[in-house]
């Protein structure tokens, strides 16, 4: 009987044992569950108190939103360009070898300097065939003349007389389609004689430009699908910015352009856009051109550039971006209570540009931390983790 009595106050005991355990444990799980709901990443209402000399120490920052002009940027890449006008691929119409250039790239030229020499005994051969049929063309000239005097005396048959018509204007076709193949290798027509044929033709710049390619070299044989020399004209030109085809929409001309190049990224130059191209290639993507205002600077075509468009514009309420602190990936700000004071509260943010980004959420007439909020999400933050 005592051995049962024994057993029954050692279960007793045991029991007691496990209901104080179990409480224990309860009061930590709640303790943890109110410690946690003091976390900014639970509440957007989280106190922090700074003594006079944590005060000092902070050097806080206090001020209100400002109304202020935002307005939304597309940020993209491109390349300063010029229009097709301005760029000229230098090829020879009928070959030949290249006896003569002084050329280099990045040399300038003016429009109608000599750029190369060329020599073939094809360009003989063609002005042999033009005087030959020139001197024909006299010929059946005064024979169509002659035969038609006769035939209106009826002096000779018709049939004579359109043989003689036929073969002056045949010629005459003949002489004019040599005449133009003279003028497309530089070669004039009414200047060529039995003492001016040459072996060479001199082939002059067709623009004023900086020379980009040099594609020969002495004695080469070039064909006419050969771009010898490539020459730009860098006197007019613009920005080639690409755009994706979800942005192509919120795209209009004459939204203000601001970019940079790599080698100066300190220095800003200002465009518009002024045509959209419409069509999205394979890339998904589609080019944007965009006029400078100033057409005197110094850029080169084909310089890479990173460029901001600026979308639209209105007035909104604004804080300078450092006021702003993150915390779990959500914006906050500090709002200046009593007794030094401050309430961390979540913002909804807007636009950014120059430094100031939009808040969204009502904040007018309260005292916001400007500068060196993170000082007070740091104590925050060590306060909740205690």
């Amino acid at each position: 009987m005592k051995n049962i009595f024994m057993k029954s106050n050692q279960i007793f005991a045991i029991a007691g044992i496990s209901l104080m355990l179990a409480c224990t444990a309860n009061k930590k799980e709640e303790q943890k569950a109110v410690a946690s709901s003091m976390k900014p990443d639970s509440t957007i209402l989280n106190v922090v108190r700074l003594t006079a000399e944590q005060l000092k120490t902070a050097n806080l920052t206090i001020g209100q939103v400002e109304n202020r002009d935002m307005h939304k940027v597309l940020k993209v890449n491109g390349l300063i360009d010029v229009p097709p006008s301005n760029i000229v691929s230098i090829s020879i119409p009928l070959g030949g070898y290249l006896k003569k250039t002084n050329l280099i790239p990045g040399m300038f030229v003016k429009k109608g300097a000599l750029l190369a020499v060329i020599e073939d005994p094809i360009y003989i051969q063609l002005q042999q065939d033009y005087l030959t049929a020139k001197s024909r063309l006299a010929y059946l000239d005064a024979d169509y003349i002659r035969q038609r005097d006769l035939n209106l005396t009826k002096s000779t048959s018709d049939k004579i007389y359109q043989l003689a018509k036929s073969d002056f204007e045949s010629q005459k076709y003949l002489v004019k389609s040599l005449q133009e193949k003279l003028k497309l290798i530089g070669i004039d027509p009414v200047q060529l004689n039995e003492i001016t044929i040459s072996r060479s033709i001199n082939f002059n710049a067709p623009i004023s430009g900086y020379v980009t390619k040099v594609n020969v070299n002495i004695g080469k044989y070039v064909t006419p699908t050969d771009v010898l020399f490539e020459i730009v004209d860098p006197s007019d030109l613009h920005v080639r910015l690409i755009v994706y085809e979800n942005d192509i929409s919120s795209l209009k001309i004459g939204n203000e352009v601001v970019f940079t190049t790599n080698n100066d990224l300190s220095k800003k130059y200002t465009a518009h856009v002024a045509v959209i191209t419409p069509n999205i290639n394979e890339e998904r993507t589609t080019d944007v051109h965009c006029y400078l205002v100033n057409e005197n600077i110094r850029l080169y075509p084909g310089t890479y550039v990173n460029a901001e468009i600026s979308l639209n514009n209105a007035k909104v309420d604004a804080l300078p971006e450092e006021s702003i602190v993150k915390w779990e990936n959500k914006p906050f700000v500090f709002v200046k209570q009593i007794d030094q004071t401050y309430k961390l509260v979540a913002v909804e943010l807007g636009l950014t540009t120059n430094g100031f980004i939009e808040v969204k959420t009502n904040l007018k007439g309260q005292e916001i931390i400007l500068k060196n909020a993170y000082t007070l999400l740091m104590k925050l933050k060590n306060s909740s983790e205690e």
